[in-house]
């Protein structure tokens, strides 16, 4: 039993001769290349470093375009009251319509004039073309009647739907800030990133503290 262990653990080994005929009785020590020198083939020679002529560096503030980006940016993502009044068109308070087919929902209209529909009714439909000026909830009833002929369907109005009078177009989402909100944008940025700093390293150097006074103690 032994044997066949030892045997079955040979394989693991990879020998540094794959022959034995050639081995002495006096153990040789084997060459290798010294650390030192690897290391010191990887090392850059300082001399031959040659300093950047007229290199300087450039803070975000001098570069005007960048600035003005990231100014926008900040606004955008600090403007609460565009976020909190943002509904999609395709929720279920802004439905118009519903199409049945044989009791089943097919398709939805909203009242922005977007509708929803399952794979094989849009398969059936194809490509429909929208008579150009429609928008809103006429789009909405245009689209429901079509697409309830097309399918062999009904037409269900929801409770929700609203007139063409009532409907108010959803306003584009581009906005232009002028220079006095872009400058401020930017200095409050910079205010942020500036005490987010100071929050840090205050964390740091109150564990640095706890850590001292604790290893105190320990002593």
């Amino acid at each position: 039993m032994i044997s066949n262990l030892s045997g079955a653990a040979l394989p693991h080994l990879r020998p540094a001769s794959a022959s034995t005929s050639h081995v002495t009785s006096g153990l040789q020590p084997v060459a290798t290349e010294a650390p030192d020198a690897a290391i010191s083939s990887l090392r850059i020679d300082v001399s031959q470093v040659k300093p950047l002529q007229g290199a300087k560096l450039i803070s975000v503030a001098d570069v005007p375009v960048v600035r003005d980006l990231m100014a926008a940016n900040w606004l955008r993502t600090h403007d609460t009251n565009a976020t909190q009044s943002f509904v999609s068109d395709d929720t279920p308070e802004n439905t118009y319509a519903q199409v049945k087919v044989g009791g089943k929902v097919v398709a939805t209209l909203y009242n922005g004039g977007s509708s929803t529909m399952t794979n094989a009714a849009a398969a059936e439909i194809g490509k429909l073309e929208d008579p150009p000026g429609l928008s809103g909830p006429d789009l909405a009833q245009w689209r429901a009647d079509n697409y309830a002929r097309l399918l062999g369907g009904t037409v269900e109005k929801a409770p929700t739907a609203i007139t063409q009078s009532q409907w108010t177009p959803r306003e584009s989402s581009s906005t232009t800030y002028s220079r006095e909100q872009l400058d401020a944008a930017f200095q409050a940025m910079l205010a942020e990133g500036q005490k987010a700093i100071a929050q840090r390293q205050s964390s740091y150097l109150t564990s640095r503290g706890q850590a001292g006074t604790s290893a105190d103690f320990s002593a």
